[in-house]
């Protein structure tokens, strides 16, 4: 299953409007919920820039600096990832550059693994929707309005049925919503 998740704000950015996402750091219950659901993973797809942001958690020894942030650490260094970039031509870690579209590096992950293979980053989220490989949406509501920024999801050429199956809230007051692809449109009001 492909799935997309991230830390948005209620008005359905993923950054603000100068690229700043400071306000998506979790809290304890959040980032322990979220080192679980990675370590569930089979392998990453993502962009340079959510590439770079990541790749201290596999070489900064300063991310590990508690017990929570080595298990993630741990986790995060293990997991297999695919880079999707036309500026690096080289990257660090457990990662290799994507050698094909994003239609061929998907399935060649998820052919790859009996895991769930994670994408991230809105732009890369946005082909996988417009491919029609996305399985899940999982996101991370935080309560604040920033008025503009990357969005979360892209404007769709069709219509992108989904079904509600989980829902969480953390102490933060940040929200967990959980969304699986239904099979087609909502059943009409009978009344």
């Amino acid at each position: 299953m492909l799935i997309y998740s991230m830390s948005v704000t209620l008005d359905g950015f993923v950054t603000d409007r100068t690229g700043g996402f400071a306000w998506s750091a979790p809290s304890e219950d959040q980032f322990r919920f979220s080192l679980a659901q990675v370590g569930e993973l089979g392998a990453y797809l993502c962009g340079r820039q959510l590439y770079e942001t990541m790749l201290p958690w596999e070489t900064d020894p300063l991310m590990r600096s508690t017990t929570l942030g080595d298990a993630f650490a741990d986790v995060w260094a293990a997991l297999p990832k695919v880079v999707f970039s036309r500026t690096l031509d080289r990257v660090e870690g457990n990662a290799r550059l994507a050698r094909g579209s994003v239609a061929e590096e998907v399935a060649a992950a998820l052919a790859c693994s009996d895991r769930d293979v994670s994408v991230g980053g809105a732009d890369l989220a946005a082909q996988a929707i417009a491919l029609g490989l996305l399985d899940e949406v999982r996101a991370f509501r935080n309560p604040l309005v920033v008025g503009g920024g990357t969005p979360f999801l892209p404007p769709v050429a069709e219509p992108l049925h989904l079904e509600l199956v989980e829902t969480r809230t953390f102490g933060s007051r940040v929200v967990y919503e959980r969304y699986r692809r239904s099979s087609g449109a909502p059943a009409a009001d009978a009344g």
